[in-house]
């Protein structure tokens, strides 16, 4: 896949004109997935390229710092998702004050159709663009009309009879449940990072941990989760504590995973973090004995729910 940061890169080479979709595609979930997977199909009917168009950073990082969301992929995860989902190329626009002040026309004609050329352009039925967010469908067809491609809006994806979307699976993780996001995102949430040196006391205390850095802005409630880690050359399935460790005093949030048995050396290694299930909130233990205790028990809640087929 073709991975495109300056509008100076554009148009794509061969003088193709792309299936294109624009937006910000955080998570990239299920309702995200039906228009990629849309605009795949399209692409290949008609001979041209699959394309994207996102934005870096996101606008409101821009517009309004204080209400940017903290966001589920990071730019890695992105660009593997997207090329997963058969895209051919994908353009970052850098969004700036100038790029925000562009009116809606402007962007539409010279940005879309000046520089990018799709044949046809698709999106979602909440799309909106340009200056004050003034850009629509219709907008954008009207635009489209006179410089050769068409614009289309795509019926939004439902679960449970509302729409799919990455603040919906944000309120979901941020309580905690990482199945229900799992739904809605297609697969799981997962993290991504290098397995770091930690403070050395899972080993003193009962088992040892492997310590992920993530590099994800958003993380899920603090507890305890059974997980799957992967990294080059292997995966397995764990428990992870997301927290601050309580019982021992300390207030830094860090992503902590076992894998009963495994017994290699992953310092340094980059790795990703499946989040599959929950087993509980974490808590503050009197002693470390009755935290030894409370592990056991939630391997044997581990093993229970791989007996069962990874169901809980």
């Amino acid at each position: 896949m073709i991975v495109v940061d300056r509008l100076e890169q554009l148009p794509l080479p061969g003088g193709r004109r792309p299936v294109t979709t624009i937006g910000f595609y955080d998570g990239l979930h299920r309702g995200h997935q039906a228009i990629l997977s849309e605009v795949v199909r399209r692409a290949r009917a008609a001979g041209e390229p699959a394309a994207v168009v996102t934005f870096e950073p996101h606008p409101l990082r821009v517009l309004a710092p204080e209400r940017a969301p903290r966001l589920l992929l990071t730019d890695d995860q992105k660009i593997a998702l997207l090329e997963r989902a058969g895209l051919d190329a994908a353009v970052f626009v850098p969004f700036d004050r100038p790029m925000a002040a562009m009116p809606a026309e402007v962007f539409a004609r010279e940005v879309v159709g000046g520089l990018l050329r799709p044949s046809q352009v698709l999106v979602g039925s909440n799309f909106r663009f340009g200056r004050g967010r003034a850009g629509d469908v219709p907008l954008l067809s009207r635009v489209g009309a006179g410089c050769g491609f068409t614009a289309e809006a795509l019926s939004q994806v439902l679960d449970g009879g509302e729409p799919i979307s990455a603040s919906r699976i944000r309120r979901e993780l941020a309580d905690g449940r990482v199945t229900e996001a799992a739904r809605l995102l297609g697969r799981p949430f997962a993290l991504a990072g290098t397995i770091v040196h930690g403070e050395g006391r899972g080993g003193k205390v009962v088992v040892a941990t492997a310590n992920l850095a993530p590099e994800n802005e958003f993380l899920p409630a603090r507890g305890v989760y059974i997980t799957r880690l992967a990294w080059p050359g292997g995966r397995r399935e764990g428990l992870t504590n997301v927290g601050t460790r309580p019982t021992f005093g300390a207030d830094r949030i860090t992503v902590e995973t076992h894998l009963p048995g495994f017994e290699g050396d992953l310092y340094g290694a980059r790795a990703e973090l499946e989040f599959l299930a929950r087993l509980r909130e974490e808590r503050l233990f009197a002693a470390p004995a009755d935290l030894v205790a409370q592990i056991r028990r939630d391997l044997e809640a581990f093993e229970a729910w791989r007996a069962a087929g990874g169901v809980r």
